[in-house]
């Protein structure tokens, strides 16, 4: 019979295809003992059940690339550290050998004694850590009966429905060609939302009555955009699908023919639009799509999932091919943009803190290794001789950052130029704007900076103090914020009162329905992931940037988000 649900849309497309449902795991088993002879047996499938859920982690961490390296492997990381606690091990070989516990309730007990810690933690981050245990947890006992993950994703052109997906499944989710995946919980602001759009996997979140409406086997049509899942179609809905699937390849083709147009506005004006990337694949996947250049290259990657810290001959070699990939077109190179949360997995030792979203990150955890960002300024210096480049430094907070770090490039260029090395004519200083704080006090460094490129991902969960990929703030989280727009307004307009050029690279640029508000707000240049380059390229030549600018005192105007809803509704009609 068909039934039509409706949930939130989270990465846009459409799937049809055969449901493969995965009830939530629950390791609700009974206590079961063991005689003393069969504990050394129990203890080997135990092990081996441990091995083959590392290895599955290590497969899937070697598999990554470009930005699903930095999106999907810290989850992938962070699965390893939890497998590999010596507490978690201990703690289930003490149950197997003196308790005389199954290795299947001993990993319950364990579950269970680890959850109650962290739920007794103050801190919502350790709280939050939950999930990802039982993600470890679910992912050991599968294998301990010879079901690892792995076989259990599903396969082409299949739809999986699940109470919730960790960002790292979604990837091998892909690779097995699966249509579409559609979960009870979950935001679409959450990272796994996030991977699934890097991935163009159609994905329907919030789903509330999925698990209990849909069998294995049923036949199910999924609109990422709408976010609506149709159990067991008729054939009015195959109709409208084999209509919405031509219209999307329609599109497909039209955005084909923009690669070479230029990103100018309907009333004349160009404006600049450059690519967010950190793999050689997304530089190829700008240049042909006509960016004017890299506004955000991120450099974690190379650090992250490694034991050592790459030295400046290493850093050096992959900088210098980016600018030469990108023939003359500027690359904005960002200095190492970590946490103190993360810093373990990129071959740093640093000691754990609280709230690692607000301590040890960015631009601080730089000046506090002053080797550290030594040896990277002197690596983006070097690679300036090939190209014109541009050193971006994240998470500014206050001027005496901006100053000790331009300091040190000053002092390492002399250096590197009294080495005898070659170094670019002139290497442009600018900063992310993704602290309040840097948003309000853009006037007191202007002078400091070449230009500031805005990161609306943090700025936006700092101004409003609401974690994006929470559940239950999906209401309160969003840049249509009217305090959002006027911050943004306000940074723009005294970034042309200093001349001084600013972009934004967060989500926002990169979301096609946003684009007439950031056009009327005053953004001038856009940086994007490679895959929405055309998308935006599309948006802004349908812009006439003189109307907006008369539209844009109503904008500001606007007390809550369905009123600017409403204006870019307006601006559509």
């Amino acid at each position: 019979m068909r039934r039509q649900l409706a949930g939130i849309g989270a990465s846009r497309g459409l799937a049809l295809g055969r449901a493969r449902v995965r009830h939530p795991h629950v390791l609700s088993l009974s206590e079961e003992t063991i005689a003393a002879e069969q504990v050394p047996a129990e203890l080997e499938r135990l092990d081996a059940a441990m091995a083959a859920a590392r290895a599955e982690l290590s497969g899937l961490r070697e598999r990554l690339q470009g930005t699903l390296a930095r999106e999907v492997g810290e989850f992938l990381d962070l699965h390893v550290l939890i497998l590999d606690d010596p507490e978690l091990r201990a703690g289930l070989r003490d149950l197997v050998q003196t308790g005389r516990y199954s290795a299947d309730y001993a990993l319950k007990l364990q579950r269970d004694r680890l959850a109650a810690v962290f739920q007794s933690m103050e801190d919502d981050y350790f709280r939050t850590r939950l999930d990802d245990l039982d993600h470890v947890i679910g992912r050991v006992h599968a294998a301990l009966h010879r079901r690892p993950d792995d076989a259990l994703l599903g396969f082409a052109g299949e739809v999986l429905v699940a109470d919730d997906i960790a960002p790292a499944e979604l990837v091998e989710l892909a690779r097995r060609q699966v249509a579409a995946v559609v979960t009870r919980a979950g935001s679409p602001l959450s990272h796994s939302a996030i991977v699934a759009r890097g991935l163009h996997l159609p994905m329907v979140v919030g789903c509330a009555d999925a698990l209990s409406h849909v069998n294995d086997g049923d036949a199910l049509l999924v609109d990422g955009r709408d976010g609506l899942l149709v159990v067991e179609p008729d054939a009015d809905d195959l109709s409208r699908y084999q209509v919405l699937r031509a219209k999307i390849e329609k599109k497909r083709v039209e955005l084909e023919r923009l690669r070479r147009a230029p990103t100018r506005t309907r009333d004349g004006v160009d404006i600049g639009l450059f690519a967010n990337a950190e793999r050689p694949e997304e530089i190829e996947e700008a240049l042909a799509c006509g960016a004017d250049g890299i506004g955000l290259y991120r450099t974690e990657f190379l650090f992250l999932g490694r034991e050592d810290v790459p030295d400046e001959e290493e850093q050096f070699a992959t900088y210098r091919e980016v600018v030469r990939a990108m023939g003359g077109r500027p690359v904005t190179l960002r200095t190492l943009d970590l946490g103190a949360d993360k810093a373990d997995r990129a071959g740093l030792s640093l000691r754990d803190e609280p709230n690692p979203a607000l301590g040890l990150r960015g631009v601080r955890l730089s000046l506090h290794r002053p080797t550290l960002l030594d040896t990277q300024l002197r690596a983006i210096l070097r690679a300036s001789a090939f190209g014109p480049v541009r050193v971006l430094v994240p998470m500014v907070t206050a001027r005496e950052e901006v100053e000790a770090v331009k300091a040190r490039l000053g002092l390492l260029a002399e250096r590197l130029r009294g080495e005898g090395h070659a170094l670019g004519e002139r290497v442009a200083f600018g900063v992310m704007v993704e602290v309040p704080a840097a948003a309000l006090t853009l006037p007191d460094y202007a002078d400091l900076v070449d230009f500031a490129a805005v990161g609306t991902n943090d700025l936006v969960q700092y101004l409003l103090a609401a974690d994006r990929t929470h559940e239950a703030l999906d209401g309160l989280f969003s840049e249509r914020h009217p305090a959002v727009l006027r911050l943004l307004q306000r940074l723009f307009e005294e970034a042309r009162a200093a001349a001084l050029p600013i972009h934004v690279c967060g989500e926002l640029a990169a979301s096609a329905p946003d684009v007439p508000l950031l056009l009327a707000l005053g953004l001038r240049d856009f940086s994007v992931h490679p895959g929405a380059l055309l998308e935006i390229r599309e948006a802004i030549r349908a812009c006439e940037l003189g109307t907006l600018k008369r539209r844009a005192p109503a904008l500001l105007r606007c007390r809550e988000r369905a009123e600017v809803e409403r204006w870019l509704a307006r601006g559509q009609a």
